[in-house]
């Protein structure tokens, strides 16, 4: 347990109520709080917004609340740290269920500090649903704090008795492992205790860096103590701190399986049990979520040539082993209560208990670390040449305590280590800084770095695509190389999948909405290992269907795990077993009990298609959301440097004959990777302008009128900023 710093009386009587709003408490129906909750920092205002049927109709929920609640924030030329970028945290209608694995899940939208365009990011943990139950579909927060109160707000819904209040904080600590249980013993005096509260926060780092996340939490009520979980892409937890915000926490204590009230619960609970029985025989037969989670694919990225190692350099490591989910299964605590959402028994918000610190301000604390899960692993492990469990594990707990994004974090250590080894930094650049690969005494520096605000790890914070421009500026250094082994997306680091020989992939995070992450679409066994996606049209329909499938998943509350990280027995037999046929079955079982609504699984496929088309246009406005940003960098589509084509020739020189139709016998190693380089070139552009034709977008890459009228999403204000692009 974690052992506070001051007393919770002494913590209580510095707080300073600042203003107060009081409202009328209503049952949520059909899935839907119909409100949503308002405050302007500037002024201490708190205010509610009914939700219209019309905007149900057009935006559906989660997501597509908050992309238009920022939609209508912002002005044309809003920068992220502006005092009217919206910070919005939204639910949806079927989160909040607990029939049912994985209906807990946050949304998070605002404009990035990072991507500079539209970001959205999710995370587990009880706030969405609490948030919901105690009457708001979504939370949005505009302006900043008075400079005499700014980084010490905390917001407090209390939804036992229907009052929001603005407070300050100042004696609580703002790392989020200590500061997450200070507010639980503060406001956790309801009927359910600690069990009753959630919280948002971040931590030290960020108030100096780009890809800050924010900690969502719940109480595991076996360790007595906080859990978190991060809305980790794009820096939402920068903009949270930049408008002087410490805490958010939500109070409901009123919880059960029914407060969504749902039509048909009857539907509702087949499908759980449905899947909850297939959890139960086959998950320790397939991925064994329930004692690994996510960190099961180590070994088989490894396996396939897709691990991440040494800045995606290299998909396989012969000390992978060292780090795979053998080694988690004996760090993680096996047999605890490891779900982030009540009756969600996928299970799989593993923790390592009792975790010795080595470095840093709580160096010889025992602590509880969240995690890792397999991005962690293979990002601060792998990526950056580090085969060691125990470094892996404490980098995980400051990213997380910090509020540091791991992915980021790792593919931004990974490119400055590969800066080192070819000489475009060195000691007197990186203050005395050895970035060898595999030095995890100076990865864990850097951290502490920007969690002070200061050193080398400032410039790490800014992520990749700023250190690309910086390093080419002020070292002098070839930008044409800086950009190949950047490894990011629309500034959004890529996460962490080697994709050179999957162009659908490569497609996937090209042309992801919000930069390089694989929430929209994962199709590298698909495209790669299964070839079941041969044809162009094959690929463009995959990344058509698959990130509408996935943003259904973000409109509605619900994490993606149980939809195909548990597989029914006969899955394979189905005419499309990526699908998971069974369970969009179940999906829509869901939705029909929930709303009772008879729907298809069309239906739901176009309910993400208007909000997908819509954040499109959203990044059109405000400067993005063309053909020019669709791009991974070339280390994602093919060898970048004479090590990487030789350690693959044999594959390369087939390719080169086969599929290119050049013999490259008598090339040189140079000739022959210019010529791969052209050739992969030439078939992204011809993937790009299929899988636009297949979206219904011009060949720039934007939603055509026809398009939008089609989807219902012929705003005039949506209209005004495609016909003016």
């Amino acid at each position: 347990m974690v052992t506070l710093s001051h007393p919770v009386e002494t913590l209580k009587q510095a707080h300073q109520h600042l203003a107060a709003y009081t409202y009328e408490i209503i049952p949520v129906e059909k899935g839907y709080a119909n409100r949503t909750l308002h405050i302007n920092l500037e002024n201490y205002s708190i205010t509610e917004q009914p939700v219209t049927q019309q905007m149900k109709d057009i935006f559906t929920g989660g997501r597509g609340f908050a992309l238009r609640l920022l939609w209508n924030a912002i002005n044309d030329d809003t920068q992220w740290n502006d005092p009217e970028n919206a910070l919005v945290i939204a639910n949806g209608p079927i989160g909040g269920l607990t029939a049912y694995p994985g209906l807990g899940k946050s949304t998070v939208v605002t404009l990035s500090p990072l991507t500079k365009s539209v970001i959205d990011s999710n995370a587990g943990g009880y706030f969405a649903p609490y948030l919901k139950f105690s009457g708001f579909d979504a939370l949005e927060i505009t302006g900043k704090a008075p400079a005499e109160v700014f980084g010490n707000l905390i917001i407090v819904i209390d939804g036992d008795s229907g009052e929001v209040t603005i407070e300050t904080a100042p004696e609580e600590n703002v790392d989020s492992h200590l500061l997450a249980n200070q507010l639980a013993e503060i406001y956790g005096t309801g009927k359910r205790g600690k069990y009753g509260i959630s919280t948002v926060t971040a931590g030290q780092a960020a108030e100096h860096i780009n890809y800050a996340c924010l900690n969502f939490s719940w109480y595991d009520v076996r360790r007595e103590e906080m859990r978190i979980k991060q809305a980790g892409r794009g820096g939402t937890g920068r903009v949270f701190r930049d408008k002087g915000i410490k805490a958010i926490v939500v109070k409901f204590n009123s919880l059960s399986g029914k407060v969504n009230n749902p039509l048909d619960m009857f539907m509702i609970r087949q499908a759980g049990k449905r899947l909850n029985n297939e959890i139960s025989t086959l998950d320790d037969s397939q991925n064994q979520m329930r004692k690994v989670g996510t960190a099961h694919l180590v070994e088989i990225m490894d396996h396939f040539d897709l691990l991440p190692v040494h800045n995606f350099r290299f998909g396989a490591h012969p000390d992978h082993s060292k780090i795979d989910s053998t080694i988690w299964h004996e760090q993680f605590t096996q047999g605890a209560n490891d779900s982030c959402w009540a009756g969600c028994t996928m299970a799989c918000s593993h923790g390592v208990d009792g975790f010795p610190l080595q470095t840093g301000p709580y160096k010889g604390q025992k602590v509880l670390v969240d995690g890792p899960e397999y991005e962690s692993v293979s990002g601060l492990g792998s990526n950056i040449g580090v085969f060691d469990p125990l470094p892996i594990v404490e980098m995980n707990f400051y990213c997380d305590t910090y509020g540091v994004d791991t992915i980021s974090f790792a593919n931004s250590v990974a490119f400055v280590m590969e800066c080192w080894q070819y000489g475009i930094l060195d000691a007197e650049k990186t203050g005395g800084l050895e970035l060898t690969w595999g030095n995890a005494g100076a990865a864990l520096e850097i951290l502490h770095q920007m969690a002070r605000g200061e050193g080398f790890g400032l410039t790490v914070g800014q992520g990749t695509r700023y250190m690309k421009h910086y390093f080419a500026e002020k070292y002098d250094a070839d930008p044409d190389f800086l950009h190949d082994i950047a490894m990011e997306v629309k500034g959004l680091e890529i996460s962490e999948y080697i994709t050179k020989e999957s162009i659908a992939q490569q497609g996937g995070y090209g042309m992801a909405l919000k930069g390089g992450q694989h929430d929209e679409a994962w199709l590298i066994f698909m495209d790669q290992v299964n070839n079941q996606i041969p044809t162009w049209d094959d690929k463009a329909e995959a990344l058509h269907y698959f990130p509408m499938w996935r943003t259904w998943f973000s409109l509605h509350g619900l994490c993606k795990l149980p939809w195909n990280d548990i597989q029914p027995e006969n899955n394979a037999d189905t005419d499309e077993p990526n699908k998971v046929p069974e369970h969009v079955e179940n999906y829509i079982w869901l939705y029909e009990g929930l709303t009772g609504k008879k729907v298809t699984a069309d239906d739901l496929i176009a309910q993400s298609e208007r909000v997908y088309n819509f954040q499109r246009v959203f990044n059109l406005r405000v400067g993005f959301g063309t053909r020019q940003h669709d791009y991974p960098p070339y280390r994602a589509m093919g060898p970048v440097t004479k090590d990487e084509y030789e350690s693959r020739a044999e594959r390369y020189d087939k390719q080169l004959k086969e599929e290119a139709g050049i013999d490259p016998a008598g090339m040189s190693t140079a000739e022959k990777m210019a010529a791969t380089r052209n050739f992969r070139y030439q078939r992204y552009e011809q993937l790009v302008d299929t899988v636009y034709q297949r979206r219904g977008w011009d060949e720039n890459g934007i939603p055509t009128l026809e398009k939008l009228k089609e989807l219902g999403i012929n705003l005039p204000e949506v209209l005004a900023v495609v016909q003016n692009a």
